[in-house]
């Protein structure tokens, strides 16, 4: 995709994941990815989602900034299309902007009456690229 497919792909309400890299584990055994589905808006132009202050993705992000988005949509192999996004996830605490993020994240799926309510407690990951990469296979037209 182009940068302008992709930001306008990345501009609906889709779901996307995160993928973030565990604590180390015992006996030299190599990290765990901790992978969750999430709903994202947008904070300064970046995508962003909000995640409480104590999950486990908060606390692999505070030990290692290391993290993906794939954003995709499609069943069959030719309506296959995404956006992968690896990169940093930056933390941000500041209640002022989980506030930004929530109205951003109300415009685009809706949020219950009582979600802003719960700020204090929640943080936003705003995630900044190192690489992205994108396919859709409905530009193949058949040709795979």
């Amino acid at each position: 995709m182009t940068d302008q497919e992709i930001a306008d792909f990345l501009a609906e309400p889709h779901l996307c994941r995160i993928g973030t890299i565990g604590p180390k584990r015992p006996g030299g055994a190599p990290n765990t990815v901790h992978l969750v589905a999430m709903n994202y808006g947008f904070l300064d132009g970046l995508p962003a989602f909000w995640t409480y202050k104590k999950a486990q993705k908060t606390k692999n992000l505070e030990r290692d900034p290391s993290i993906s988005m794939l954003v995709d949509t499609g069943v069959l192999y030719p309506e296959l299309k995404g956006v992968s996004i690896q990169g940093r996830g930056e933390l941000i605490y500041d209640e002022d902007a989980v506030l930004a993020l929530a109205d951003s994240l109300a415009e685009r799926y809706g949020l219950p009456d009582d979600a802003r309510a719960s700020a204090p407690k929640r943080a936003v990951v705003r995630v900044i690229a190192d690489k992205t990469m994108s396919w859709d296979h409905a530009k193949l037209d058949g040709n795979y």
